[in-house]
């Protein structure tokens, strides 16, 4: 049954106010611009009656790169340069600070750079976007004064004018894990030990089962490089396409999860949230509702079995650390642990992609059918001593792995679990509406994570661009080839030497206007984190990578994004950039730093929460009714 159109333009604007519309046909905007077909089952939605209105994404304003069409309405359009940067959004220059409340103000510094950097004379400028209709004023969060949101032509059914999505990966693939494994990626450990013996032989009769999949996407051509407008299109995709199997049994947990689904699309509309800067996300109003929901719901079983170090043994130092500081998190919580599996609505699989690839990977093969293989086992023990896998052939059931390898250890018998991945690779299998993005961490003191936190202010930043690391894969050695010692504004460095605290690192990054995160040996990297941990504006060289919490934060409200061709045109795209620009965004770098952090005991909105949230987020677009 298609949805039917209901124009509200002849309404008054009390009847406005008074307009809900409960929609049986099941086609039902949710949040962040998306639509939801499979979550609520047939029947009224509920609505608090106290609300007004509805949530809905504030606007479309998605911008494309080169000489392609930017639309932030359907009536606008532009050019920019090969690069994407956001909208400027109409800001007060004194916000406040979200920090536990804070009364305190975040300082917009307007002082003149000395280094007269962002001098805007260049043949590289952006173009103005044209802003919404003046006649009509908007809130922090994109909402209309009136109490009714703002729904700019009812979400443009085309943004981007390539039509794609990531590539499928089909249940039944008949490629061997041979095969899968011929061209394996770099290692970034150097003692790898050589594989023991401990796993037990998996008769041709697994305990894992198939569940097929329901109403599969249909394939849509693929792109080599898949900008962050071509990723807010596939978001956009898969909320109104992707679905998840239908379970062998029902359960109370679905209903509670199609419940919480229904009270985030009837959000009631948030107004200066103290702890919640709204431009910073796709939709504040329905991230807070469904975090809230997220709190007061959900229930997580954390499967006990598995050999250690490699299950249940966390890594909190160096750059695998996401993984283990979720992992140790987790099972200390005990507001989201349930000992009952039956009360669960999501299962989580406590291994250590870090600790997988340093007990069992065998130095110098070049092959990781051993790893796939154990996790094969794993399943099947935990397939044949619970129901819960098998009811849904995964799809409830969560991974947290930092490791470059992770994507491709468990694309054969992960493939229908919620994958959260450091590797968040749009050509290597990464599913929009499933898998979710995990920033990755350098942390260098498991005992406070917090230190060295903050950085200059902008008028103490006297470098343009800093970027330091070693020549990991290609990008890197072009950004040095075109950037190393030719440019006194433009701080481009090899591997610094070695000082305590790698203070000499740090400190570049505190007094830099604009971070260089190029991608290594994979599209992630721990200086996408490390820049807003220093405050330092992040600019991501990494072609297809899905940035973190990618389905709640709109990134190009706070970062540049610079594709890998553009690399010889980097300080023109940065100097192009406005300096109220910047400003606007270092200021929101701050803002959005809570997300990022990680702390000895979870916080509300810290790292822990959101890892979580994205995971509950797009299990709950996932579900279908039996």
């Amino acid at each position: 049954m298609k949805a039917q159109k209901l124009s509200t333009s002849s309404l008054s604007l009390s009847q406005r106010k008074g307009w809900i519309m409960v929609a049986e046909s099941l086609h039902l905007e949710l949040p962040y611009g998306s639509h939801l077909s499979s979550v609520l089952s047939a029947r009224q939605v509920p609505v608090e009656k106290n609300s007004s209105s509805r949530a809905r994404d504030p606007s479309s304003n998605v911008n494309m790169v080169g000489n392609e069409s930017i639309i932030n309405r359907l009536d606008n359009t532009g050019t920019y340069p090969s690069h994407e940067i956001a909208s400027n959004n109409k800001t007060s220059d004194s916000v406040l600070d979200g920090s536990k409340g804070s009364e305190r103000t975040l300082e917009i510094d307007e002082d003149e750079d000395e280094s007269g950097s962002l001098d805007n004379s260049t043949d590289i400028t952006l173009s103005k976007v044209r802003t919404e209709n003046e006649s009509s004023t908007t809130d922090p969060g994109g909402n209309s004064n009136d109490g009714f949101p703002r729904t700019p032509h009812a979400y443009p059914p085309v943004v981007v004018e390539t039509d794609a999505r990531a590539p499928i990966i089909s249940v039944d693939s008949n490629v061997t894990l041979a095969e899968r494994d011929q061209t394996p990626s770099p290692e970034k450990t150097e003692n790898s030990e050589q594989l023991h013996g401990g796993l037990n032989e998996t008769g041709k009769d697994s305990s894992v089962t198939r569940v097929p999949v329901v109403n599969k996407v249909p394939e849509l051509s693929t792109l080599d490089v898949y900008t962050i407008s071509d990723m807010n299109k596939l978001l956009h995709h898969s909320r109104t396409s992707y679905h998840s199997v239908i379970p062998q049994w029902s359960s109370s947990a679905d209903q509670e999860m199609q419940d919480a689904a229904s009270q985030i699309e009837n959000a009631s509309i948030i107004k200066n949230d103290p702890n919640l800067y709204a431009p910073l996300y796709r939709n504040v109003s329905m991230f807070k509702r469904s975090y809230e929901l997220m709190e007061n719901t959900l229930k997580v079983y954390v499967y006990r079995g598995g050999q250690r170090p490699i299950m249940h043994t966390p890594v909190l130092k160096g750059i695998y650390a996401s993984e283990g500081w979720f992992m140790k998190q987790l099972e200390d919580h005990k507001k989201f642990v349930t000992k009952d599996p039956q009360k669960a609505h999501l299962y989580y699989l406590p291994f250590s992609s870090r600790m997988l690839e340093e007990r069992l990977y065998v130095q110098n093969s070049h092959s990781r059918k051993n790893l796939v293989q154990y996790l094969k086992e794993y399943l099947d023990m935990i397939a044949s001593k619970y129901p819960f896998w098998n009811r849904t052939g995964g799809a409830d059931h969560f991974l947290v792995a930092c490791h470059d390898w992770a994507p491709a250890e468990t694309k054969e018998y992960m493939d229908k679990c919620i994958r959260s991945l450091c590797n968040a690779d749009m050509k290597e299998g990464f599913v929009f509406g499933k898998d979710v993005s995990l920033p990755e961490t350098y942390v260098q003191n498991a005992r406070n994570p917090l230190r060295d936190l903050g950085g200059n202010r902008p008028s103490k930043r006297t470098t343009l661009a800093f970027f330091a690391g070693s020549m990991h894969g290609y990008v890197r050695p072009i950004l040095l080839q075109h950037w190393e010692n030719k440019d006194p504004d433009m701080k481009i460095f090899g591997k610094l030497p070695k000082i305590k605290g790698n203070k000499n690192y740090v400190r570049h990054m505190k007094s830099s206007k604009y971070c260089i995160c190029a991608k290594g040996y994979e599209v992630n990297s721990p200086r996408v984190v490390e820049a807003i941990f220093y405050e330092c504006v992040p600019v991501i060289i990494s072609d297809n990578f899905v940035p973190p919490f990618f389905e709640v934060l709109k990134w190009e409200s706070f970062a540049v994004f610079v594709l890998e061709k553009d690399i010889p045109n980097l300080k023109s795209i940065l100097l192009s950039i406005p300096k109220k620009r910047y400003l606007q965004m270092q200021m929101r770098v701050k803002r959005v730093q809570q997300h990022f952090l990680w702390h000895a005991k979870p916080e509300k909105y810290d790292i822990f929460h959101m890892i979580l949230h994205s995971i509950w987020y797009n299990r709950l677009h996932q579900i279908k009714p039996r």
